[in-house]
């Protein structure tokens, strides 16, 4: 886990915007690529910033105790074109890379155990998914499509962003 901002409990905020995906898989990086440039256009005392290469349980433990928390991860669809972003929530939640990963319970399962538990969680979870097109080359840059898109992936993600923060 990869994190751009270390939250102390005395200092916990009431957002986090939390970027999900491998920095060195070309696309997969979308999330934290994301995360590190809002950290630097966002200017709030009362957002925090964490990026993450695993999802499940792991984000439990990232997200409890926020009041709102945006995810923005990567997003392969059968017929998807790359660049294109997702709005979703838990309640039309569609599988994105890392929230739904193989390798541990899903996004919606850790919430449900998370209630069940009473662990505090957000009362509102927005995530954003990108579509992407390659997630399996090591690499540190985005494959053509996305990085051709990029500017306009953030602008439209920034623009959301500032609309969700401000509700």
């Amino acid at each position: 886990m990869q994190e751009t901002r270390k939250i102390m409990p005395e200092e916990q905020s009431d957002i986090l915007i939390l970027g999900i995906g491998n920095d060195i898989l070309t696309d997969d990086a979308i999330g934290p690529k994301i995360v590190k440039r809002l950290q630097e256009d966002l200017f709030s005392d009362n957002i925090s910033f964490l990026t993450a290469a695993m999802g499940g349980l792991e984000i439990l433990e990232m997200i409890k105790n926020f009041q709102q928390v945006i995810i923005i991860d990567a997003i392969k669809t059968k017929n998807g074109i790359p660049g294109t972003v997702y709005y979703l929530t838990p309640d039309n939640f569609k599988e994105t890379l890392h929230i739904s990963s193989f390798h541990d319970v899903s996004f919606l399962t850790a919430l449900e155990l998370a209630k069940k538990l009473e662990i505090s969680i957000p009362s509102r979870i927005d995530i954003i998914a990108v579509e992407i097109v390659e997630d399996l080359t090591f690499s540190n840059e985005f494959s053509k499509d996305i990085a051709s898109k990029y500017n306009i992936i953030y602008q439209d993600v920034l623009k959301s962003v500032n609309e969700m923060i401000l509700k």
